[in-house]
């Protein structure tokens, strides 16, 4: 195919798209294997459809960017030494990285309209830093954003400029496709990111796709560390609540002399 071709044939791939593993991955598939000719034109054509897009779309393109940088990266780990230099940005990881905050305005607008892909949204973002899809601090800058701003007040809904609500089937049709969202969204959170050789700057790689440790690393990071940082970080200080409910643990698993043994019916 053509160039024009390719873009057509696109469009019309993004404009089917939805919550389901079959369509993702097939869209996804066709963007890497043009990636080559045509990366730019159809990185555009995403972002057009991105604020063009019905609101329920957009959470779809969201989603299939996920998708598409998982790929991305799993690509990148596999490819050979040469390849990796021509691959170094991770594909489209760089166009999602250089465009995130244009992409999140569109998914999520100011106001009401944006409000039911504003969970979601954040989401994606909070995985995508946490398994370092992306730069974390630019994930964190847009993140920042969203939640800075003011919410929508009760008048606005009946503002003139407010969109017209969603339909019956529209909106049974949203919840169907967030239940498959976030089905996939639960699935994968497990996966935990790796940096090799971070000497030498490289979008970081997932855990899941990458060996524990190899000869080159010596005493690099590995996944392991970086899950006990993620676990050390959300785990509380040690206080009276956790003295006091140690306590009572170690008087049930053993009880003191000419009591009976805990019973475990």
């Amino acid at each position: 195919m053509d160039p024009f071709e390719v873009r057509m044939h696109f469009l019309t791939l993004l404009r089917r798209l939805n919550a389901s593993q079959q369509s993702i991955q097939k869209v996804v598939g066709f963007a890497v294997k043009f990636f080559p000719p045509c990366g730019e034109d159809l990185w555009d054509c995403i972002v057009e459809e991105c604020q063009k897009g019905t609101i329920n779309s957009r959470i779809n393109i969201l989603y299939f960017l996920d998708s598409l940088c998982e790929t991305c990266l799993l690509v990148k780990s596999h490819s050979s030494s040469v390849q990796q230099d021509t691959n170094a940005n991770g594909l489209y990881v760089s166009f999602v990285t250089r465009d995130l905050g244009k992409i999140v305005e569109s998914v999520v607008p100011e106001g009401r309209e944006g409000l039911p892909n504003l969970i979601s949204t954040k989401q994606i973002l909070e995985s995508w830093r946490s398994k370092r899809v992306l730069d974390p601090q630019k994930v964190e800058d847009v993140l920042t954003t969203l939640n800075s701003r003011p919410s929508a007040s009760p008048s606005a809904s009946s503002s003139s400029t407010h969109p017209p609500s969603l339909s019956k089937n529209e909106i049974v049709k949203r919840i169907e496709e967030d239940r498959e969202r976030h089905k996939r969204l639960r699935e994968r959170r497990w996966v935990q990111p790796i940096t090799h050789n971070p000497s030498i700057y490289q979008p970081p790689q997932l855990t899941s796709f990458m060996p524990l440790t190899d000869a080159a690393d010596g005493e690099e990071e590995l996944a392991v560390d970086i899950e006990f940082e993620n676990e050390w970080e959300t785990t509380s200080d040690w206080n009276e609540d956790d003295v006091e409910a140690a306590a009572e643990e170690a008087e049930l698993c053993f009880p003191a002399e000419g009591e009976g043994p805990m019973d475990l019916s």
